[in-house]
């Protein structure tokens, strides 16, 4: 099919493992010809998660330590649009295929790099880079969420690939913003360094705010505080956690056994929808229920069914009532019908049983794909897609390259630059209707790259404090505010026309509620054919499903994807993956990977439409190693539960002399050992001794004398960082002038000139470092109202008009009198 939104896009896929064939998959998913192109043996990964991540891909072996494989290399750039490669820093520059050779092939090109760490990195940028290792420095696998904590189990291990699930988001956005961009800036070559990526990615986890109130502050985060405080031992078992648990925002035991998760706080009605479903309406009727954004002081009562948590004197009561409504059906049961009366839930599921699932598979967000080699495969769908794309559902298995053709074809015209150096979205006009984390994330994502997002929020706040403005302060970053009641036909009237003036529209919902706003397609298509609107919902894909309208959370995307019952061990015992808004970020990322397919889509064709990602898509993209099913598939025994530390003795967790480390041999194996004179005895060992061998000789010597021993070989060892460490070394104040994007691996800002009158830290947008594109570090997020004037002055009103519309409540200036309510 050439009528794709990346039909027109030639890639040449370096790429190997994960990282790099994710970015491939991707732009192939959306229409782009991919040439994926392999060392002689074909693909380093050996596993059908290879043959998964080449579909739509064509394939060409070609030996890069040869002159003639090189030339043929070049040659095949020269008629390309884009070369993706993810080796360590100066393996391409050595191949003679460094960023300087691309450009004086084919100055058009646009190439995109992915170290696994910063190559101005001195420190860092040499180590072999497996994503384990990148996980383990940045501080992954530390302090690995509050149930953990709380059982005193550190350090923990997942096999999960956050990092390059969030560097192959980055890279594939990046390269399509930066193709849009090649009439001004010419190509490009941009490098994203994976642990970069993933502190972004992780960025809730590492956010800090100064004098934090206590009111925002979970029940497990008021246990670990009174522990420390007393001098408690972290000694919780997992039966003990439920007391610690918010009766909205936790797993019940059904009638069948089987976990169904509960996600219905922090927005307003979402608690009584619960409650409604579950036959407890007289429950709720006696719940405290009054403004989210007083401050505590002037609260009626301990708490509000508005905000989250739930207060500890009605905590246990509501537990217990809902306790013994969820044993009276089974999970599949309690799903329909949550999903019926919109309030958010799922059933716990295991991956396989999601590769499998009904829904999954009407929906598109799992596909049938007839393989050579395995049959009919279930893998994951797109992670990013149009919903005007009629083949976004087709898939095809790799197949040969024709070298012969391709090389008969003319070079591809030079692109022409001014040589400015702009940022790929300037001028773009965004209008920002998101909420929470997920939505919020793309505005501020493209701000950075000079998009101008303007929010809009409602006058009367559905969404708490702790979700609106505590992770406000990174997602709404670089945009301006207006309130705006939507049910007015004032509110109405001055939504026209910011959506008449703008490029975009983004949005969080399904399809019903995105309608309900006035913006179904048809309308849209009426106002400009040019708008692009950028959806993403719980559980959408490309397809309609049964789910297809339910409501949900990044947690809920965990539930039902299998991410939580991997992470807990099994079906008795999920938990939450460890990092808060794991999937949230990530669906925000895949929204702009989807919003650059549609801008190349608007320039071949002059049309926009909409640009779709879900999170139960990129609940997939987090376990894209896993994420495939066929008759005689190994089983799913990755390592899983509370006790995980590796992945055999040659990729895991182990203590040295001065604390915990990670090594990873995953291809050397015992010529690693051989290699080191204090390890050499232990080359012969039959794996199942060498483990314990292992942590006895690792024991014997620092980190730092194992880290030497390994250095410059494909093996690699690392210390256990955690996140919190991670930030605080690599801090630059905002009162101190710039902030460096470009040398070290992470960069951390502390806003210490931040409107709230506390200072916060913010991992600074450094994951994406373009040679020509302009990077923008956003401005702070406003305070929600903040610019509600100046909009509706620019879109036409005067300064009666928006009087009038501030008294009679179509628009306010504010939510509350402070920025953070205390």
């Amino acid at each position: 099919m050439n009528d794709r939104p990346l039909s027109s896009i030639r890639v040449l896929d370096f790429g190997q493992y994960l990282a790099g064939p994710l970015v491939g998959m991707m732009l192939a998913d959306m229409g782009a010809e991919v040439i994926r192109i392999d060392p002689p043996g074909g693909p380093r990964l050996k596993s059908p998660a290879s043959d998964m991540l080449s579909r739509g891909k064509s394939v060409l072996e070609l030996d890069l330590k040869s002159t003639d494989g090189v030339e043929t290399a070049l040659q095949l750039v020269r008629r390309a649009d884009v070369v993706i490669d993810n080796f360590r820093p100066g393996v391409m520059e050595r191949l003679g295929l460094g960023p300087k050779a691309l450009s004086q092939a084919n100055p058009a090109i646009v190439s995109l790099s992915m170290p696994g760490f910063a190559s101005t990195d001195a420190e860092l940028a040499d180590i072999a880079a497996w994503e384990a290792v990148i996980a383990a420095r940045t501080g992954q696998f530390t302090d690995m969420g509050l149930n953990r904590r709380l059982m005193g189990i550190n350090p923990s291990f997942t096999p999960l690939g956050l990092a390059s699930a969030y560097g192959a988001t980055f890279g594939a956005m990046s390269v399509l913003f930066a193709l849009r961009a090649r009439g001004k800036n010419g190509g490009d070559h941009i490098e994203v360094p994976l642990a970069s990526a993933l502190l972004e990615g992780l960025v809730y986890n590492c956010e800090q705010i100064e004098d934090y109130p206590d009111r925002y502050k979970s029940p497990r985060e008021v246990e670990l505080e009174r522990r420390a405080a007393e001098g408690l031992p972290m000694n919780l078992e997992f039966s003990e956690l439920s007391e610690f648990l918010d009766p909205f925002y936790r797993t019940y035991p059904c009638a069948d056994g089987r976990g169904f998760y509960v996600v219905a706080c922090s927005i307003k009605g979402h608690p009584e929808r619960a409650f409604q479903t579950l036959g407890l309406s007289e429950l709720a009727e006696g719940l405290p229920d009054f403004d989210a954004y007083l401050d505590q002081k002037d609260w009626p009562a301990e708490w509000s069914t508005r905000n989250y948590p739930v207060g500890v004197s009605d905590r246990e009561r509501v537990s217990t009532a809902m306790k013994e409504a969820f044993l009276t059906r089974p999970a599949h049961e309690w799903e329909e019908l949550f999903g019926a009366s919109k309030a958010p839930a799922t059933a716990q599921r295991t991956s396989q049983e999601w590769l499998n699932d009904p829904h999954a598979l009407a929906s598109g967000l799992v596909l049938q794909v007839e393989d050579p080699v395995h049959g009919r495969m279930h893998q994951m769908g797109n992670v990013a897609w149009l919903a005007n794309d009629a083949g976004a559902s087709s898939k095809q298995a790799a197949r040969p390259a024709d070298l012969a053709a391709l090389l008969t074809e003319a070079p591809r015209v030079a692109a022409v630059s001014d040589g400015a150096g702009h940022g790929w979205l300037d001028g773009l006009k965004v209008l920002d209707l998101t909420n929470v984390i997920a939505g919020p994330t793309i505005g501020s994502t493209l701000a950075r790259y000079g998009a101008d997002v303007t929010l809009v929020q409602p006058v009367d706040p559905s969404v708490d404090p702790w979700n609106a403005v505590v992770f406000g302060m990174h997602a709404h970053r670089g945009k301006q505010s207006v309130l705006l009641n939507l049910r007015s036909d004032e509110g109405e009237d001055a939504l026209a026309r910011l959506i008449a003036e703008s490029d975009v529209i983004t949005m969080n919902g399904t399809d019903a509620q995105r309608d309900a706003l006035g913006l179904s397609p048809e309308r849209l298509k009426s106002i400009n054919p040019k708008l692009i609107l950028v959806q993403l919902d719980a559980f959408g894909g490309p397809k309609s499903g049964p789910k297809s309208n339910h409501l949900g959370y990044d947690d809920l995307a965990q539930a039902a994807t299998g991410v939580m019952v991997r992470f807990g061990g099994g079906m008795e015992t999920p938990e939450e993956h460890a990092h808060f808004g794991t999937i949230d970020v990530l669906t925000g990322y895949c929204a702009c990977v989807a919003l650059g397919g549609a801008l190349m889509q608007l320039e071949r064709t002059g049309e926009g439409g909409i640009a779709r990602a879900s999170l139960a898509a990129a609940g997939n993209l987090i376990q894209a190693q896993f994420m495939y099913d066929f008759d005689g598939r190994a089983p799913f025994d990755e390592p899983s539960g509370r006790q995980a530390l590796g992945w055999g003795p040659f990729y895991h967790c182990y203590e040295a002399a001065d604390g915990w480390m990670f090594f990873a041999a995953p291809t050397e194996r015992e010529k690693s050992l051989a290699a080191i004179p204090e390890l050499a005895d232990l080359a012969g060992l039959p794996e199942s001794e060498l483990h314990a061998a292992l942590a006895k000789q690792f024991r014997e010597h620092p980190i730092a004398f194992w880290s030497k021993a390994f250095a410059s070989s494909s093996s690699a060892v690392v210390p256990l960082g955690s996140l919190h460490k991670t930030r605080d070394a690599a801090l630059q104040f905002e009162s101190r002038g710039a902030v460096d994007l470009s040398q070290a691996t992470f960069r951390v800002i502390r806003h210490d000139q931040h409107p709230m009158g506390r200072w916060c830290d913010l991992v600074a947008p450094n994951a994406v470092r373009p040679e020509r594109g302009r990077i923008e570090i956003p401005s702070h997020m406003p305070k929600y109202g903040a610019h509600t004037r100046e909009i509706l002055a620019r879109v036409g009103l005067d300064e009666v008009a928006i009087d009038r519309m501030i008294e009679t409540g179509a628009a306010a200036t504010q939510w509350s009198d402070k920025y953070l309510p205390e």
